[in-house]
């Protein structure tokens, strides 16, 4: 015996939110993108031509490419397609990788994501959802305490949880 299977039956569209787990990263790129006031999303706005996708949408769509190591356009777009987190962020609506590249290189959202990437990391620091000493760049991962060369990798280390406190403290007091 089988589990009931037809493919040609209407269902009623659920709330993809269930399909989440609660302690998922989409809901900490959700509150981050909302907590981010409207009127700096103004001079997106444009009176000719089809309505655009909202850039907190793309946002988003972008954060949440970032935090599963999905870089290219059209991988963004496929999975803004495959995956339910990216369906819950975006509303299921489904820009193409055209649409995304062109958000990711306008200049006025160059200091929205610089400044997404800071509150970010710290949000989820605030929520301990990582560890304040975990800092990865580029993938790259700190070596172990046993290695004869861990003094490189922790002068790095310190080296840049500097500059990033640094870059917060320009943020925060503009």
């Amino acid at each position: 015996m089988f589990k009931n299977y037809n493919t040609k039956q209407m269902t009623l569209s659920l709330d993809l939110e269930i399909y989440l787990e609660k302690n998922d990263s989409a809901f900490a790129i959700d509150e981050l993108i909302e907590s981010i006031p409207d009127d700096i999303f103004s001079e997106f706005e444009h009176k000719m031509g089809t309505s655009s996708y909202h850039p907190k949408i793309m946002l988003k769509l972008i954060l949440c490419g970032y935090t599963q190591s999905i870089f290219s356009g059209r991988k963004i777009e496929a999975m803004s397609k495959d995956s339910v987190r990216a369906m819950w962020l975006t509303q299921s609506q489904f820009p193409n990788f055209r649409t995304i590249n062109r958000f990711r290189v306008n200049p006025l959202v160059q200091p929205i994501l610089q400044e997404c990437f800071i509150q970010f990391r710290n949000q989820l620091v605030s929520q301990h959802i990582i560890d304040e000493e975990a800092i990865f760049i580029d993938g790259t991962k700190l070596e172990a305490n046993a290695n004869k060369y861990t003094f490189v990798w922790k002068k790095v280390r310190k080296d840049m949880k500097n500059h990033l406190d640094r870059n917060q403290r320009i943020i925060i007091n503009n």
